[in-house]
């Protein structure tokens, strides 16, 4: 019998049997999970449960998961979940989209159980990790000032909004600062990926960090054929 665990999973997607399904599939790990088939009903009820995990489908009527990834993130109770999208929607284009809008995790219908499951046990681990193992929380470049300890970034003075994987991101590279992080190495340490997964995830993600960085966007430097590091500004 599985170990019951303590992580609340909220899934959304229009399909009854998708929801059936990932629900006993869920529960049959352990995790506390709760399925809806209407988006309208989203905010309160994600408010009420409390979710470790937010899993949307991306096509569906009146508030897609594009959308309703918006309005978490946008949300200061909500901003710090962790989102999964689970869709038949595979094309490259549809995964970049949906992780520029700040989904942490993409997988597309049909998909494996155990596959599916390795995923959400990844993202809800490296959700529980810290940001900085080393003695230095508080690490600065120029204008830029990344604390660990408070899970801050500030820009010249202002606060920065940064999901938890674009944090691990900022961090692993601001640690390493100067020493070229190849995106592999960068999906091994930040994504706890195996090598196989699609790169361009790193890429996208990078993209997101850089634009919040402002005037330092040039920080991030793009090493060809490689991958990436934190220079001197």
């Amino acid at each position: 019998m599985t170990a019951q665990k303590t992580e609340r999973i909220l899934v959304v997607d229009d399909e009854p049997d998708v929801t059936e399904l990932l629900k006993y599939k869920l529960e049959q790990e352990g995790y506390v999970c709760e399925a809806l088939n209407d988006p309208l009903a989203f905010v309160g009820k994600a408010r009420d449960f409390r979710p470790d995990l937010l899993i949307f489908d991306i096509m569906m009527p009146e508030l897609s998961g594009i959308e309703l990834c918006r309005i978490v993130r946008a949300d200061t109770s909500m901003k710090h979940i962790p989102i999964l999208f689970l869709t038949a929607r595979g094309e490259a284009e549809d995964r970049i989209k949906g992780l520029e809008t700040g989904a942490d995790e993409y997988i597309s219908k049909p998909f494996n159980n155990k596959e599916l499951m390795l995923r959400i046990k990844n993202v809800l681990k490296r959700e529980n990790i810290p940001a900085s193992r080393g003695p230095a929380s508080r690490i600065e470049n120029g204008g830029v000032i990344l604390d660990a300890e408070f899970h801050e970034l500030k820009v010249d003075g202002k606060r920065i909004e940064l999901t938890a994987t674009e944090f691990r991101l900022l961090t692993l590279l601001m640690e390493r600062k100067g020493r070229v992080q190849s995106r592999d190495n960068l999906l091994v340490n930040v994504w706890h990926y195996d090598t196989d997964i699609e790169t361009r995830t790193v890429d996208t993600h990078v993209r997101r960090v850089r634009e919040k960085l402002g005037p330092y966007a040039k920080m991030i430097e793009t090493v060809r054929g490689v991958g990436y590091r934190v220079v001197d500004i």
